[in-house]
Formats: C-alpha cells, structure tokens, sequence
C-alpha cells in the first residue's frame, strides 16, 4: 500500500513558547525505556506540564480550548539536543500532524519527516501573528499548504520554507524509508535471487 501523500495538513493550533526547546524537555528521558512508542505522547512536555504527583501545571497543553490541537507552533532550534527519536513520536503520538517554528534541529527535523509531520520554517513575527489568532479563537483552522509553502488560517496567507527534500518526499508520498522498503519486498527478493553469492 503507497504512503499517503502529504500535500496539506489542516488543524487546530494551539503555541508552545520559546526557543531551544530540546527534546528532553519535549520527552523526559525517564519515558523512554518503552518497548513501542504507543504510549509517548501521555509524556509529551511531561515534566512542564505535570507536577510530581501528577496534577496539571498551568500549560497550554492541559488548556480545554486547546485539547483538539494539531498543529504546533513553537520557537527557534525546536527539538535541539540529543537526537532521540521518540521526541518526534510523543508529538505524533499525541495528535500533532504538523509544526510551524523559526529553524529545527537537523536530526529532530529529519524524524519528524520520516513520520510524515511537515516542518514549517516561518519568521518570528507571522508565528506570533499565527498565536494570536489561535489565542483569540482557538477554533481557528490552519493549513499548510506543503505543496505551495504557504501557511493559511482565517483569511491570512502567510509564506513559509519547507526544505525541498522534506517538500518532495511528503508531496510524492516517499517519506518514509523503511515503508518504501517494505512496499518493494518482492522486487528485492528478486534482485537477491538474482545474485549468485546470495546462492545457498
């Protein structure tokens, strides 16, 4: 079966604030020691959202308005910091389809492209003109349009950057490497039966 091509994310927004947001803070290493990654994203942001007992800080995350949030604005360097790969799925396995910030870490942005999340690249002053639209009504619907690279919500049209490798692989549905792979499963086993040291 062909991976879905992701030519535009629509959702509700909903603003993490700050730069250098590693990803330590986006998943507390203590969570990591899971089988699958099913579970992560009850820790997304775990140590700032929860209190030792597990009551709720105050955290747009724990906000009711924001409870339907898909997509995620953020700051510069998003997702610095060691290069885990369950801090991009905690933020798929909570609900997040895409994510708007100023720059992102390489590594975090690569595994947020192997998952299908589009990483929009745009200026401070559009996201803060995103956040507060989402501030003022958090029902507002965002898109991003990865084809156009454009961010739409209400009747704005904002610019943005989506890397041109990201940009191709989402649009053509070739995203994810180990799906390709697994999609040509017959046409490898008949190059390896073709190879005469793979011989038995």
């Amino acid at each position: 079966m062909a991976l879905e091509k992701i030519t535009q994310v629509t959702g509700k927004g909903v603003t993490v604030a700050g730069d250098e947001i590693d990803t330590d803070r986006i998943i507390p290493a203590r969570f990591m020691k899971c089988v699958t990654f099913d579970s992560m994203g009850e820790y997304l942001f775990y140590d700032v959202r929860k209190n030792e007992d597990g009551s709720d800080k105050v955290h747009p995350l724990n906000e009711e308005r924001f409870k339907d949030a898909s997509i995620l604005l953020s700051g510069a360097n998003f997702g610095c910091g060691s290069s885990r790969e369950h801090a991009p799925q905690a933020i798929y396995r909570y609900g997040f389809r895409g994510i708007i910030a100023e720059s992102y870490a390489e590594i975090f942005f690569g595994n947020c492209t192997t998952l299908g999340i589009p990483c929009f690249i745009a200026t401070k002053e559009d996201i803060a003109k995103i956040s507060a639209a989402v501030e003022a009504d958090p029902s507002i619907e965002i898109t991003l349009d990865v084809e156009n690279e454009r961010i739409l919500f209400g009747e704005e049209s904002l610019p943005a950057v989506v890397r041109e490798s990201a940009q191709k692989a989402l649009v053509a549905g070739k995203w994810d490497m180990i799906g390709e792979l697994k999609e040509a499963e017959s046409d490898i086993a008949s190059v390896v039966s073709k190879l005469p040291y793979m011989a038995k």
